[in-house]
């Protein structure tokens, strides 16, 4: 249809999408917890429209922002606008603003924001109830709230309690972790004892209290949504005497920089990097795997010079290369070209990114974060992928990579306090 002078697409919503809008009926706040790949997106611009305020405010990472500005130029009638420091007297009485997370806090006017509809795309980035941006959503006074996650806590549900909150389920910290959260008191140098969760109970009785405050828990499998094969290679690389060396010593010079592991944290980061950056059998054992193939290849990374040793290989290879990560994004040769790699920082493009044109990906190194983790395994891996998916995990024999990968399959961080307990067991 035509509406101010631009062609509008007719949306039409799977019989899945329309089950999620029918069991949220009469909620003025929703959350939608749907596997990577279930169209949220078209879930949430729906629901706004079926709540008929005026104005939304959708607030998301920054790789996420022109995807929306997409969505809603695509399929409604209403002006776009990429929020920065506009007069909210001056905008106009229908519009979606689109703001990233990282900004959002930074700009206190949106508190002055009437008559909208809050949109938080992958709400897991408000588990913290601590954090400013947090702590700035919920001082904002929307009509109406959408909360969208594929992974609303990784795993660890005693992330919950603040989404809980937003959708308006007043129980308190104290009583959630005492009703859903197992601890154990471990003691602490010094003599001080902390409690650790070490697991969890009544999470059939949690889901039930939070589809009751207008949540929907929603799998691809409960979709009736057939995801493709999955098949995974570990690719084992060769140790170097140089990580061996700082692992005993907790000192080394290599490549002109000199590694002192004075700290727990400290030690941790110098032996993730001994176990990637640093090793150079892991850059052939990277090169060897993209010289097999002329598809297209993500590849998985954490640190800037990660990049760098993926940029000279797909140089010497003469592979185009396309990336997401800190300074940017250039997805152009992987639009473009079937035999492209995509280099994509876990902080950057892990989440969100609809990149199943390949059905490869590598990870040179992994990350800390679990949720990372599982966002990045469904980048290639989610509805519209029609071929079977290959992951390939380059792990440093005897490097705390291998420790990381067994940490993260268990759907856990693998935190500072995990790394001491290894430490202490050595």
């Amino acid at each position: 249809m035509e509406k101010s002078g631009k062609f509008i697409k007719k949306i039409k919503l799977l019989t899945y999408q329309n089950q999620q809008l029918e069991q949220t009926k009469g909620f003025s706040r929703v959350a939608y917890y749907a596997s990577m790949g279930l169209g949220k997106t078209f879930i949430a611009s729906e629901k706004h429209r079926q709540f008929g305020n005026p104005k939304a405010l959708v607030v998301c990472q920054k790789s996420k922002i022109d995807d929306w500005v997409e969505h809603f130029q695509t399929y409604y009638p209403w002006p776009v606008i990429v929020y920065d420091k506009q007069k909210i007297s001056d905008l106009p009485k229908h519009c979606i603003l689109i703001i990233n997370y990282d900004r959002v806090w930074r700009r206190p006017e949106l508190r002055n924001l009437t008559d909208y509809t809050l949109i938080c795309d992958e709400s897991s980035y408000l588990t913290n109830e601590k954090a400013k941006r947090t702590q700035f959503i919920f001082s904002l006074k929307p009509n109406n709230l959408i909360l969208l996650s594929g992974t609303p806590t990784g795993g660890k549900y005693e992330q919950l309690w603040t989404q809980g909150h937003l959708l308006g389920w007043k129980i308190s910290k104290q009583l959630f972790w005492k009703q859903y959260i197992v601890t154990k008191l471990i003691e602490e140098p010094g003599g001080y004892k902390v409690p650790v969760i070490v697991g969890y109970k009544n999470v059939d009785r949690l889901k039930t209290k939070l589809r009751q405050h207008g949540a929907v828990f929603m799998t691809a499998e409960d979709a009736g949504v057939k995801l493709p094969e999955k098949i995974d290679t570990v690719v084992k690389v060769k140790n170097t005497k140089e990580c061996a060396r700082f692992k005993r010593d907790r000192i080394i010079e290599i490549n002109g920089q000199t590694l002192i592991g004075d700290t727990t944290l400290k030690r941790l980061l110098y032996l993730r990097q001994l176990a990637g950056m640093y090793n150079p059998n892991k850059a052939e054992r990277l090169k060897d795997l993209l010289e097999s193939t002329a598809d297209r290849v993500l590849i998985f990374y954490n640190f800037r010079e990660e990049f760098n040793i993926i940029k000279d290989i797909c140089q010497q290879l003469e592979k185009p290369l396309a990336w997401i990560n800190g300074d940017g994004r250039n997805l152009n040769p992987y639009k473009e070209k079937s035999d492209s790699v995509t280099a994509i920082q876990y902080q950057s493009g892990a989440l969100g990114e609809n990149l199943q044109m390949a059905n490869k990906a590598i990870y040179f190194t992994p990350p800390l974060d679990s949720i990372l983790f599982e966002q990045s395994l469904a980048r290639i891996r989610r509805i519209g992928q029609s071929k079977t998916c290959f992951y390939w995990y380059l792990v440093t024999q005897g490097s705390i990579e291998e420790q990381i990968y067994e940490t993260l399959k268990q759907r856990k961080d693998f935190t500072d306090k995990l790394f001491e307990e290894l430490e202490g067991k050595e």
